[in-house]
């Protein structure tokens, strides 16, 4: 989009730098986040470019778990049907208050997943939405759809669902920015990896002999 490959920067009110397209400055965090989509309490960190994979995981866990701890209660307490289905009140009460927990667990997160499908589908991060909404210029938007790559890497899919940090095709693209500290490594990395050149031993210039070794040489 215009808006993500732009070459300019907007200046942070509160850091007094540049900030990336995209970012925002959390007054919890008190910095900026690049393509930063909300604060979330539960993490208690802002989800952003570097860390939406994590906070896409956290959510299909916990997702997963509660459907899995529904079916559980369901087939063996609330659908029960022998008559061995005779459980201690405490183990009642148990059930009842997991019950409660996973079916709120499973509610939240279904939405919560549905909201971060549709910031990748369109590009629009929940801040920016709120306040497209609020501005009524939804159909004005030009962001473009989230690479699925800038999310959660190149390394394979089978890292898809594995809680480890994305490697990037583009590091300075998906985030948005680069440091100098990165730029340096980078650069000292390559130099380690370039080929040493061998000093080519047939060009080199032939060695003149002294005139009284010469005379002892046979002819």
């Amino acid at each position: 989009s215009k808006r993500r490959d732009s070459k300019s920067h907007s200046m942070c009110g509160q850091c007094q730098t540049f900030k990336p397209p995209m970012s925002h400055h959390c007054r919890i965090c008190n910095r900026c986040v690049s393509r930063m989509d909300h604060h979330c309490p539960w993490m208690n960190n802002c989800v952003g470019a570097s860390n939406l994979k994590h906070f896409i995981l956290f959510l299909l866990y916990t997702w997963t778990c509660a459907a899995y701890s529904l079916t559980l209660f369901g087939w063996n307490y609330f659908f029960c049907a022998d008559e061995d289905c005779t459980f201690h009140v405490i183990v009642v009460h148990l059930v009842r208050a997991m019950t409660v927990l996973c079916v709120g667990a499973f509610l939240f997160t279904s939405s919560m997943l549905m909201n971060v499908t549709y910031g990748l589908m369109t590009g629009i991060g929940t801040i920016d939405r709120l306040k497209k909404k609020a501005t009524n210029t939804m159909n004005q938007s030009d962001e473009e759809p989230i690479p699925l790559k800038d999310v959660f890497g190149i390394a394979g899919y089978h890292t898809w669902l594995i809680p480890i940090d994305p490697v990037f095709e583009d590091y300075d693209r998906a985030m948005g920015f680069s440091t100098p500290q990165r730029l340096v490594r980078e650069q000292q990395l390559m130099e380690s990896k370039r080929p040493v050149v061998s000093p080519d031993i047939s060009s080199s210039a032939t060695i003149e002999l002294p005139s009284c070794v010469n005379d002892f040489l046979p002819v």
